[in-house]
């Protein structure tokens, strides 16, 4: 006798937009937090854990605005690309006259997110950056190998910020010509001493790509567990922004 066929039930967890995704560092973080995650990116992620769209994030979000696609998200995470505002571009490479012109995608990404009536995430390094530091996290906070400081904008919530840990030593590495030992690795560029691909892999608790420029750009996952808990809590208790 046949037997019957298995009930396909549909995903149950709330649905999280991640745009500018890269490599899924801020999406794996969501997911373990308990996020069904879908990706959007400009540049093709094969390394990228979850359903992923290829296309320019503005134009993405703001299809899924007009056509009312957004409705099926709980919440969306933004990483702007963050060469205009970034310590390395104002600084160093600024004094330098090295670099390019970058564009400022902050703005346009925090209207559209306006738009869409939900919570949501806007994620930045130290920098200049114009984004509201209402969260501020570091991998000392969860015990990783790299200090990698991240600034994140909340809108339409809030969260708890946590007081800052101080640092056990020095980055690993290389400057200006003298080498210096520490408890951490650099998570940037390439020579100076820079961490092997497994060392990088490790600090960051990232293990699912082995790129280095992708391994650089992601934000380590527990900084995005930490996020996505916390709003998934307080979304639990019905508190409003």
């Amino acid at each position: 006798m046949a037997q019957p066929m298995p009930i396909l039930r549909a995903d149950s967890r709330p649905r999280l937009l991640d745009l500018f995704s890269c490599a899924g560092g801020a999406a794996v973080g969501y997911a373990r937090a308990g996020f069904a995650v879908d990706g959007c990116d400009i540049a093709d992620r094969p390394h990228y854990p979850f359903p992923h769209h290829r296309g320019d994030a503005l134009t993405y979000l703001a299809h899924l605005i007009a056509t009312g696609e957004i409705r099926r998200y709980t919440f969306v995470h933004a990483s702007p690309p963050c060469q205009h505002g970034c310590a390395l571009t104002v600084g160093t490479n600024a004094s330098q006259g090295w670099g390019r012109t970058h564009v400022d995608l902050v703005a346009p990404t925090r209207e559209l997110l306006d738009d869409t009536g939900l919570p949501y995430v806007i994620e930045q390094p130290n920098g200049r950056a114009k984004i509201r530091k209402d969260l501020t996290l570091c991998g000392e906070m969860f015990g990783l190998g790299v200090i990698r400081h991240r600034n994140f904008e909340l809108g339409g919530w809030r969260i708890e910020r946590p007081a800052h840990v101080p640092h056990r030593g020095r980055v690993r590495g290389y400057r200006h010509g003298q080498y210096f030992d520490g408890p951490y690795v650099a998570a940037y560029g390439n020579g100076g001493g820079k961490p092997s691909i497994p060392e990088l892999q490790a600090a960051m608790g990232i293990d699912w790509t082995d790129v280095r420029e992708e391994l650089t750009e992601a934000i380590p996952p527990s900084y995005t567990e930490h996020i996505g808990a916390a709003f998934l809590a307080t979304a639990a208790l019905g508190v409003a922004a």
